[in-house]
């Protein structure tokens, strides 16, 4: 898919990665907001979810729309922060306070987060490669290693 490529492309670029983290979540919390949870713009080209954590410091609750690999009855969650320097907010969020939930497809789910790591890290980094390229680009930049989330049901 020629579109699908050029999205992937233009995504991995640090001019997207400078633009996006502004535009593409206040665009996501609009239109879901006005579909009543139907809609994720976002998710046109990747599967999203709108996903409300606790603060780690604040303790509120914090929405941030994300994309995600679906996998079996669970979501991969990739903190790559459109691959700048730092691990985004939520990301420590999860860590604190694993308990969350997500909006899917316009169902709110009860959800706990579990960081990966070692060979279980492996295995999805190499699957999420598979499922969105620009990840790659984006822990090229960074020296952080890029955490990933795996959520499931509660």
């Amino acid at each position: 898919m020629i579109g699908e490529r050029l999205v992937q492309r233009v995504s991995a670029t640090r001019g997207f990665a400078k633009v996006a983290p502004h535009v593409v979540p206040a665009l996501d919390r609009a239109v879901h907001r006005l579909s009543r949870g139907r809609v994720l713009l976002s998710a046109q080209m990747l599967p999203g979810v709108i996903l409300t954590s606790t603060g780690a410091r604040s303790g509120r609750p914090r929405r941030t729309p994300l994309a995600c690999m679906p996998e079996g009855e669970g979501w991969l969650l990739v903190g790559s922060n459109f691959g700048r320097t730092g691990h985004p907010a939520w990301t420590y969020n999860l860590l604190h306070h694993p308990d969350a939930e997500i909006s899917w497809k316009g169902r709110d789910i009860p959800v706990t987060a579990r960081l990966l790591e070692g060979a279980e890290r492996a295995d999805a980094w190499h699957r999420l490669l598979v499922f969105w390229p620009p990840y790659a680009a984006y822990q090229e930049r960074v020296d952080r290693e890029i955490r990933i989330f795996r959520l499931t049901r509660r």
